[in-house]
């Protein structure tokens, strides 16, 4: 029996990866062997430290929560695939399951003297996120991958953020080298904005093109 959706497949490995690299984000949060806890202030002191990386892990949790609903968002606009597609979308893929190795390094050391090195990994992994978004949305309009053209529209729309976020984020890992926290702060915001942006903005215009679909 021929399969309703053609992309059911590449959805449910896609699910797979994001619902990994979420988990992965937790394992790098406790408190060290090495840490003395002899009574209740020393308890709370050793949680205290441990702020930095619950910080980032929310941040990245955020992060992979924001791509997946794109993600999801941008593959209802398709109802089938090619190879330039898949493999667009194997390296945005990627940059996902990359994002718990600087989150745990920028966890450990944003508040240190030698931060720069973790905030311009961090930043990088959302360049090499954005050429995927790039990749994906010329894939998929190349190959004429949309259903209608009110998806194609969407689609050029996710190719302009890419262009966007790739130019964004490719700033902040270069002047991370200087000034790493203020980067830390300025990479926070962008994706509040993004999280607001999806709440606010991207549910009304899917829904319109969905009751077109």
């Amino acid at each position: 029996m021929a399969e309703n959706n053609s992309n059911s497949r590449l959805e449910a490995f896609c699910d797979g990866v994001f619902a990994i690299a979420l988990t992965l984000l937790i394992i790098d949060i406790k408190i060290p062997s090495t840490t003395a806890i002899n009574n209740t202030a020393d308890f709370w002191l050793a949680l205290k430290h441990t702020g930095p990386s619950l910080f980032a892990f929310v941040l990245s949790f955020i992060i992979i929560l924001i791509t997946w609903v794109n993600h999801h968002n941008s593959l209802k606009l398709v109802n089938k695939s090619s190879a330039a597609f898949m493999y667009a979308n194997g390296l945005m893929l990627l940059s996902v399951v990359f994002v718990p190795f600087p989150t745990s390094l920028m966890g450990e050391y944003l508040f240190t003297d030698h931060s720069a090195p973790a905030v311009i990994l961090y930043n990088s992994t959302f360049v090499l996120q954005s050429i995927g978004w790039i990749l994906l949305s010329k894939a998929s309009l190349k190959n004429q991958l949309t259903k209608n053209e009110k998806s194609s529209l969407a689609m050029r729309e996710n190719g302009k953020f890419g262009y966007f976020a790739f130019t964004l984020y490719s700033l902040c890992a270069i002047i991370a080298f200087w000034f790493p926290l203020t980067i830390a702060i300025i990479t926070t915001i962008s994706w509040i904005f993004w999280l607001i942006y999806g709440i606010t903005v991207k549910p009304g215009e899917m829904n319109e093109m969905n009751e077109t679909n």
